[in-house]
């Protein structure tokens, strides 16, 4: 997905100074109602050492890369998976990042950020640190005592933190013990509200959440949401990352900010996204919870329904135009071996399939959910197919008409079957391999090697008829080989490549130095010295050879489900 592209505009009219504008001075405090962040051009990125300690390599990672957006008062959620940068861009908007490697501009209602912003801010980490040998007012006494200014009496410190506990809801639990790993003490919730409250005490304009639902049940992480909402209501500007909330939780926020690879996906209203990505393209199914549903286009298949397609542009480009004559033949076979092995190994990724629900399904299995046989066929027909499958149709529709190929409907659409069927195939394969395996690593070696060497019989590294005897026998086993010989037999069968062979002929007559047997004048020729032959049944054999592996290996996969120990 283009990035840029993706990016929702947002009116920077709550702005009151641009980036050439001089700033005000900087604000010494926070007002008590909301304040109005904004940032701009936010580039991070970190030094990661590599290598061995004797000889040590430093390389930059960039964690966000060009995020823009404002977020004020009320509800302001920064979304996005593992790694995305949700984290990053959170602590530089509190101040609390190592300036070395950031770049941009934060502003606080419209001037920079104040010297003492992180003191008179609130941020509320995701692994409460409250001291669990004290009461809940206890912990809200040392936050009072420490952090509100001498000026204020013991009595309105006081009054402040039964506020806040009446706020929070924590009237119940006020004298009793937050506890710790050896003593029992106040509920998740609680805990979470008390760390909540500790930063509340000074009333400020900006409160930033750290993934403030971690932990949590779902109905505990739902209360928690709602607290934060009704002091968002009161003027507070809530800003808080967040991983995959149930959509009782999403349909709270105000303001969403959607990260992909520390890279801005959309910024505007939560409630004008799911128009943002109909529009360009991707409409989210009814009843599928719209936090799922960004997070599949922006990290899952979808966002890779897209890396396929840029490459498949990419490969379109490489091959541009071929020609008819004979470099046109290397780039067809070039360009054709390209496509197949790489619908190989972008099926390695089934190989987490089972391996990552192996726990989950050893335990529905045993409590009685499902049989295997529903199990296996609903994974096969929601999660394998389609997801191997969509990516070969892209990247055939991207890349046939770019490079040239034959252009006819019907050699279109055998080539989109045939690299369809090899990349169900080669997942098929992996997947017979990976099932029952404990560990990705195991699985991903041992498909790896049997990949190269499938590769090496596929028919363009080597000649196949002159392979020895007692190893041509493994090209039977190879699925590239297959798809490429489909794909050879689409595209040659009927090609002419000597656009003048009066001048061949007599070439020939007059024995020139050249070697004439490099000269191949149809598809037909190119066809049989690999060995293949230029008939109907040379081309369908393939499909019915993949069929034929497909449906061993699934079947391979379900009886290792059927017979895996399935009690530790």
């Amino acid at each position: 997905m283009d990035d840029s592209s993706a990016i929702r505009e947002v009116p920077m009219n709550d702005v009151s100074i641009t980036l050439e504008q001089t700033p005000p001075e900087p604000a010494t405090h926070l007002k008590s109602t909301g304040s109005t962040v904004s940032f701009y051009n936010i580039y991070y990125r970190v030094k990661v050492n590599s290598g061995l300690p004797c000889c040590r390599k430093i390389n930059v990672k960039e964690i966000l890369d060009g995020v823009n957006g404002i977020m004020g008062p009320g509800m302001n959620a920064i979304l996005g998976p593992t790694g995305s940068g949700k984290s990053s861009l959170l602590d530089i908007l509190a101040a609390r990042k190592d300036p070395s490697g950031l770049k941009g501009q934060v502003l606080i209602d419209g001037a920079p950020q104040p010297p003492n912003f992180k003191c008179i801010s609130g941020y509320v980490v995701q692994d409460d640190v409250v001291m669990g040998t004290l009461t809940v007012r206890e912990n809200l006494q040392f936050s009072a005592a420490l952090r509100l200014p001498k000026s204020i009496c013991n009595a309105e410190k006081n009054n402040r933190i039964d506020q806040v506990i009446n706020e929070l809801g924590l009237m119940k639990v006020a004298d009793s013990k937050v506890g710790t790993p050896f003593t029992r003490g106040v509920s998740g919730g609680e805990r979470k509200r008390t760390n909540i409250g500790m930063e509340l005490i000074i009333d400020p304009s900006v409160l930033f959440l750290d993934e403030p639902t971690t932990g949590l049940d779902a109905g505990t992480a739902l209360t928690v949401l709602l607290l934060l909402q009704r002091m968002s209501r009161k003027g507070k500007t809530i800003i808080f990352s967040i991983h995959q909330p149930r959509y009782s939780i999403f349909k709270l926020f105000g303001s969403l900010t959607l990260l992909a690879n520390g890279r801005l996906v959309y910024h505007g209203p939560s409630a004008e996204a799911l128009d943002y990505f109909s529009g360009i393209g991707y409409t989210c199914e009814p009843f599928n919870n719209p936090a799922d549903f960004f997070l599949d286009v922006i990290n899952g298949d979808l966002f890779a329904v897209m890396v396929t397609l840029v490459l498949g542009l990419i490969v379109g480009a490489i091959y541009f135009g071929v020609q008819d004559d004979n470099a046109g033949i290397q780039n067809r076979a070039g360009a054709i071996f390209f496509l197949t092995t790489n619908q190989c190994f972008g099926s390695l990724s089934v190989i987490e399939l089972f391996i990552a629900e192996k726990k989950i399904f050893m335990h529905e299995y045993i409590s009685g959910y499902y049989r295997i046989h529903a199990y296996f066929i609903a994974k096969l027909f929601v999660d394998l197919i389609p997801m191997r499958a969509l990516p070969a149709i892209t990247i055939v529709t991207a890349s046939y008409f770019l490079i040239g190929l034959k252009l006819q409907a019907g050699a279109f659409f055998i080539a989109l079957l045939t690299l369809a069927q090899v990349s169900v195939t080669a997942a098929s394969l992996g997947l017979a391999i990976a099932t029952g395996q404990n560990t990705t690593a195991a699985a991903t070696l041992m498909i790896t090697v049997i990949f190269v060497l499938m590769i090496l019989f596929s028919g363009l590294l080597v000649n196949l008829p002159s392979v020895v005897v007692w190893l041509n026998w493994l090209k039977y086993f190879s699925i590239p080989r297959y798809g490429v010989t489909a794909l050879q037999v689409n595209e040659f069968v009927g090609l002419k490549f000597c656009n003048n062979s009066e001048s061949v002929s007599i070439a020939k007559e007059n024995n020139h130095s050249m070697n004439f047997e490099l000269i191949i004048c149809t598809g037909e020729e190119f066809l049989a010295k690999q060995g293949i032959e230029a008939t109907e049944w040379a081309l369908w054999q393939n499909h019915l050879a993949l069929a034929g592996i497909m449906l061993i290996c699934f079947m391979i996969s379900f009886l290792k489900l059927r017979f895996m120990k399935k009690t530790s």
